[in-house]
Parts: structure tokens; sequence; C-alpha cells
């Protein structure tokens, strides 16, 4: 099998050749006639449109989104770093939404066995589903990651092809086998939430978070970003006035600013091996000013990828800090480990006995909040749901 086999290139006339040597343009190999050599050995990340928007409800025309995105970014200045990215072209749709889910999935599966990150720039937020399904390919645990307004678990069992860019999230949860470890949303709207999906999270311990937790500082979102292996963001999540370009936007929701700060963070992150741009609609986008935030989010995140500590897995020992908590009843003695090069903090939560023969703590990212909490005799609650979903 060849990733050829799935991708169309990009045509000529959609990417103006007006670019800078300083443009990101010049830097970034395209496939335009001869596919990329993958197995060389010379690319980080990859760039995959995916020409499919039937079951993004009520947004049709996202999956013209790849091309007036590439207008944008490749217009871009490169960083304080030599950029190693290859554009892949595009997965145009299938002859059923099913076969493009297929493609996409065979294609991100491949990159991550190449040390390849695909960064998919959709198409409706359900193609999640199919970025989710390339990890069973892998059989890998995933700590998923969704920036969202909503939960996106309508029920979707009328559907005769696939899923919708509503109910992908039922799908995955839903899934037989299960690879879904954990599931975070950041960003979530409580008006646009019914209370059963919020029993249903809870109950699941999953970490889900209100988009007013944030209004004081998006920092806090760092660690909740860290601890994903996988990232889907909705462009319906920035709020209207910042991107227009998405028939279903809404006058609340993450500045423009603080979605670019989101993706450095994801950029960072050392377990992050796909992330997935949906939702974005260039019918609906007055002067291109979506795409152009668009294009710096990714802009963003190729920032934090060349700025990665490497501090996954947390060696060696000799660069961390180990710090004791004991709980005011005595239960438990909590440990926390801080980076010496980035500040970072993690929090070490015990397997159950016999359910792990290879590892004896699992590391989640944590704040220095979290530790305190300990140091004063609490029990963290993100310590809690880790330690319920290990069980």
């Amino acid at each position: 099998m060849s990733l050829s086999d799935f991708l169309s290139p990009i045509s000529s006339s959609s990417v103006q050749n007006d670019f800078y040597t300083s443009h990101l343009g010049a830097k970034i190999e395209m496939f335009h006639s001869d596919f990329p050599d993958l197995d060389a050995n010379t690319f980080d990340i990859a760039i995959i449109g995916v020409q499919e928007d039937r079951n993004s409800m009520g947004n049709s025309g996202t999956a013209l989104s790849p091309e007036y995105f590439r207008e944008k970014f490749y217009h871009l200045n490169e960083g304080n770093y030599i950029t190693r990215i290859v554009d892949l072209g595009n997965i145009k749709a299938g002859y059923t939404v099913s076969d493009t889910y297929i493609a996409l999935k065979l294609v991100v599966t491949e990159l991550i066995k190449k040390n390849i990150l695909p960064v998919i720039i959709g198409g409706g937020q359900d193609l999640t589903y199919s970025q989710f399904m390339a990890y069973e390919e892998l059989e890998q645990k995933v700590d998923l990651m969704v920036i969202d307004s909503h939960f996106d678990l309508d029920d979707d069992s009328e559907v005769v092809d696939g899923t919708t860019s509503q109910s992908y999230l039922n799908r995955i949860l839903l899934h037989e086998p299960n690879y879904l470890f954990n599931f975070s949303n950041i960003g979530y709207q409580t008006y646009f939430v019914n209370q059963e999906s919020l029993k249903v999270m809870d109950g699941l311990y999953f970490d889900i978070h209100r988009l007013g937790d944030f209004s004081n500082s998006i920092t806090l979102a760092e660690p909740i970003i860290r601890n994903a292996n996988m990232i889907s963001f909705d462009i319906g999540a920035i709020r209207s006035s910042d991107a227009r370009g998405n028939a279903n936007a809404t006058p609340n929701g993450f500045y423009g600013e603080e979605a670019c700060q989101i993706c450095r963070y994801a950029g960072m992150n050392d377990k992050l091996t796909s992330i997935g741009f949906y939702e974005f609609n260039p019918a609906y986008d007055q002067n291109g000013q979506t795409a152009l935030l668009l294009a710096q989010m990714v802009w963003y995140f190729v920032d934090g990828f060349y700025n990665r500590k490497k501090e996954h897995p947390l060696l060696p020992k000799s660069n961390y800090i180990t710090y004791r908590a004991s709980l005011k009843d005595g239960s438990h003695e909590l440990v926390f480990v801080k980076s010496k090069k980035s500040d970072r903090w993690w929090m070490q939560v015990p397997y159950p006995t016999g359910l792990s023969k290879n590892e004896r703590h699992h590391l989640v990212p944590c704040r220095y909040e979290d530790y305190q909490l300990a140091n004063s005799g609490e029990m963290p609650d993100l310590w809690w749901r880790t330690y319920q979903k290990l069980i």
C-alpha cells in the first residue's frame, strides 16, 4: 500500500508561487506531481487536507477549507528553526463517507508509524472518529482531547453512512474494543450541554472544563493539553467575532490569541502524535480572517513542536525533582515530579496491584496548585479521577 493511493496533489493554481525566501511556502515540500519520499527521515510534520463535509451538520462547505488555509499559511514566515514539513495534498471525498474515513485512518496510521506528525485540515469534525481509529490500527491506548463548545454526543443511529459532526464522540465512546483511556474537553459552554451528558462525563471520570474556567488565564489549559495523544479542534469553539468562517459560529468562545496559545501548547506536547482542525467553512469567512487565524494557529503549533522539551518519558531522572506529600488521614503519599528544564509538573498515580506488570505508576501532567493542595493534606481531584480510570 502506498499513501499516494489515497492522496491527490495540490493544484498549482491553488498555491501561488510568489513566496519570499523566508515564507513557509518556500520551505515546505509540496506534493504537486511526484509523491514525496517519506522514508528518508526528512520530515517531522505532514499537512493533509480532507475534502469531506457530507456529515458536517449545518456547515456544508468545509470541504473547501484546505485550499483557503494553504493560501494564508504559506505566506507566513518561518520561525527561528528549520522546518521539516511536507504537504501531502488532499484526501478527496470517497464514494461514501465511510470510504473517506478509511482513507484518513490509513494515512494517519502510516504517518505515525513513520514518526511523522499529521496535521489534518478538514472537513467536518466527524473526521475525528477516523483520526481516532488510526490508533486502533496501532493498538495504542488514546488520551483524546477536544476543543469544542459542545460534547457532540447526539444519537447517530439513523445515519446510514458513517457518523456526524454532532455525534462522533458517541461512536468513539461506544467503540469496541475500547482504546480510549481518557477524554478531555476544554471550552464547553454549559447552555449547549445537557445535564445528562455532564453526568456521563462525570461517571466516566473524564476531564471536562467550561470555557469560563480559562477566562482569567489560558495557561490553565497547558497540563490538560500535555496529557493528550491526539487533539481535535473545532473552529466553532472560537468566538464568531474572531472566526466567522463557520455556519454554527456563536458569540462566545475562545479569543483568537487564546486559540493560538492552545495550539502552541499542543505543539510542545511530547506525547501528541496527531492533530486535526475541523469545521472551517470558507463560505462564511469575511475577508479571509478565519483562514488567516487558522493559518496562525497551525504556525503556533509548528512553533511549539520545534520548541519541544523532550520530557516524555521523564528521563534521565537527574533532570527532575521529586516531591512527596501526605494526606491528612495518612491514607496516601502522593508523589510529584518537577522538570528542572521547563518547571512543568507531573503527578504519579499508582497502578492498582496486578494491573500493570511493566509500570508501577501512571504519570499525569498537573499544575503546581495540585502539589500545593496535596501538601496541605487534601487529595487533588485529578489524582482520584486518574486512579479510577486505572482500576
